[in-house]
């Protein structure tokens, strides 16, 4: 399957200067996704309900349509209780004391803060509102201690690693960019590594898989289910939930080489008042078999870059990195 017309995905990097000292969590994809879905509710909010249950606008709200998506009253395959966000919100990476790009859990004032988002279809035309609820969330302060920071600067990151600037706090006006992906034309593919870098908690009946639990059919499954369920709902591009039987499988005829490792952090739940332990795996996974079989499912993995896997993904869980192997002495790196 090719990526025609173009995919509407983007990726932004956000860099932030902070006022206060602040000491961040190990991983602080719910930290941020916290203070960005409270900032965005008070900007969009027109009726200032309690909740957005009953709300009449409740179908229309920015707020709902990115942070909250509402699933559809009908569909043509099955009925759904909730449908995944429009969003990814990418954390700095997890300190671990061997990881020498990792953001340093402490920041003074002036040190830099730098995390990324990515947007899917509708939510893309909301940029704006999104920079300015990231602005109201910084200024008002993160973790307990509120500690303040500034938004400096917004780049979008193309599919080649590259930033382009596109909104600076001294010029705070968005610059047009083409806010889409296209997948290139690769040559037969050999094999396929993920280099996971923040946990990846695939789930089989509400319980999480293990390094020894899982299979390329487990991975491919989620990913292509997840992309064609968020390109479906957020940018009505349909033909991809058609291809997902024939994507899962091409895994029949695939094997993997696994060095994973489990990886536990602990988050606070401001709607269940306690603190939680989520986890999942990190580390590399390699596929591997037929040219056609690794060729086929490319597309999916190659979008779920952007968009992540498993539970959690919309705070940034389930990323990951592709490396493809097109012949014994050519490797074709991708940088999302």
């Amino acid at each position: 399957m090719t990526l025609a017309p173009p995919v509407s995905l983007a990726r932004y990097r956000f860099t932030a200067r902070m006022h206060d000292p602040v000491r961040l969590p190990d991983y602080a994809g719910s930290l941020l996704r916290g203070q960005f879905g409270a900032a965005l509710r008070g900007v969009a909010c027109m009726t200032r309900q309690p909740t957005c249950g009953g709300c009449p606008l409740q179908v229309t709200c920015p707020y709902t349509r990115i942070f909250e998506a509402l699933p559809p009253p009908a569909h043509a395959l099955q009925k759904f209780s909730a449908i995944p966000n429009a969003y990814v919100i990418e954390p700095p990476a997890i300190h671990q004391p061997d990881h020498p790009a990792a953001q340093r859990p402490d920041l003074q004032a002036g040190d830099p803060l730098e995390f990324h988002m990515v947007l899917a279809g509708d939510a893309l035309g909301q940029l704006a509102l999104v920079v300015f609820a990231w602005q109201r969330a910084l200024a008002q302060g993160l973790t307990k201690s509120r500690s303040r920071a500034e938004l400096q600067s917004v780049d979008w990151i193309d599919a080649q690693g590259i930033a382009h600037p596109i909104w600076q706090h001294t010029a705070p006006v968005l610059v047009e960019h083409p806010a889409h992906l296209t997948l290139a034309a690769t040559q037969p593919i050999q094999a396929i590594s993920l280099q996971i870098h923040t946990p990846m908690r695939l789930q089989h009946q509400g319980s999480p898989l293990r390094p020894l639990q899982l299979s390329p059919r487990a991975l491919v499954a989620a990913v292509a289910r997840r992309v064609a369920l968020v390109l479906e709902f957020h940018a009505r591009q349909t033909d991809w939930g058609q291809a997902v039987p024939e994507a899962v499988r091409h895994t029949e005829v695939v094997t993997d080489q696994r060095q994973l490792h489990w990886f536990d952090w602990v988050r606070y739940s401001s709607r269940q008042q306690q603190e939680m332990t989520l986890g999942g795996v990190l580390g590399q996974w390699t596929l591997h078999g037929p040219s056609e079989a690794l060729t086929a499912i490319w597309p999916w993995l190659w979008l779920g870059q952007w968009l992540h896997v498993g539970k959690n993904a919309s705070m940034g869980m389930g990323g990951y990195t592709l490396q493809a192997q097109v012949t014994p002495s050519f490797n074709l790196k991708t940088q999302p």
